[in-house]
C-alpha cells in the first residue's frame, strides 16, 4: 500500500456524512491534513440544516484541539519540523508574520484560507503564549465555522456554492473589514 493509496482511502472515509467524521477530518487538519474541514460541515449543514450549530461546534472544538497538538509538536520539534513540515520560503513567511503580527497571525490564518496547520506549528516553535494562541485559535475559528454554518442555514444551496466558489475572497474581505473595524475602533478609544 502506498501513501497515494493511504490518503485516498483517508479522503473517502472522511468524506461520509457524518459528526465522527467531521471531528476527524477537523483535528487532522489542523495538524497536517490537506482537505479543509468546510468541505464536509457545507453539505452536512445542506442536509441537516438544524444541527448546523452542533455541527459548528464540533469543528471548531476538533480544529482547536488538532491545533493544540500541532502547538505542542512545534514546541517540541522546534525550527527543524517546521522546516521538514514546511519548505524555505513558507516558513520564513510565518516567522516574519509571527513577529510582526503575533497573535493576530493565528487569528488571521485561523478565519481564512492561509493554511491554518502552518501557523499552529509555528506558534509552538516561535513560542506564542499558548493561552494567547487557544483564545485566538478558539475566536478565529469559531468565527468561521460558524459564520458558514449559519449561511447555509439560512441562505441553502445557492449560497453555499458561492462560498464554496468563493471561498478564500471572501474570508479575506470578511476578516480585513473586521480588522479594519477593531483598529479604527482601538484608534478613537486611545483619542
Amino acid at each position: 500500500m502506498t501513501p497515494a493509496d493511504v490518503r485516498l482511502w483517508l479522503e473517502q472515509f472522511i468524506l461520509v456524512l457524518h459528526p465522527a467524521n467531521l471531528f476527524v477530518l477537523s483535528f487532522i487538519e489542523a495538524i497536517f491534513f490537506p482537505i479543509p474541514p468546510d468541505a464536509l460541515l457545507i453539505p452536512m449543514v445542506l442536509v441537516k440544516p438544524q444541527a448546523g450549530l452542533w455541527y459548528a461546534t464540533i469543528t471548531t472544538t476538533a480544529s482547536v484541539l488538532g491545533a493544540s497538538v500541532g502547538y505542542w509538536l512545534g514546541l517540541r520539534g522546534g525550527r527543524p519540523l517546521l522546516l521538514r513540515y514546511f519548505h524555505g520560503p513558507t516558513a520564513e513567511k510565518v516567522e516574519a508574520l509571527f513577529h510582526r503580527y503575533d497573535t493576530w497571525a493565528i487569528a488571521m490564518a485561523g478565519f481564512t484560507p492561509i493554511p491554518y496547520k502552518v501557523f499552529a506549528v509555528g506558534a509552538g516553535v516561535f513560542g506564542l503564549h499558548f493561552r494567547r494562541f487557544l483564545v485566538a485559535s478558539v475566536l478565529s475559528r469559531g468565527a468561521r465555522f460558524y459564520l458558514v454554518s449559519l449561511v447555509v442555514m439560512l441562505f441553502g444551496e445557492q449560497l453555499a456554492q458561492l462560498i464554496i466558489d468563493h471561498f478564500g475572497l471572501l474570508t479575506l474581505l470578511i476578516f480585513a473589514v473586521a480588522a479594519a473595524g477593531y483598529f479604527l475602533a482601538r484608534r478613537r478609544s486611545q483619542a
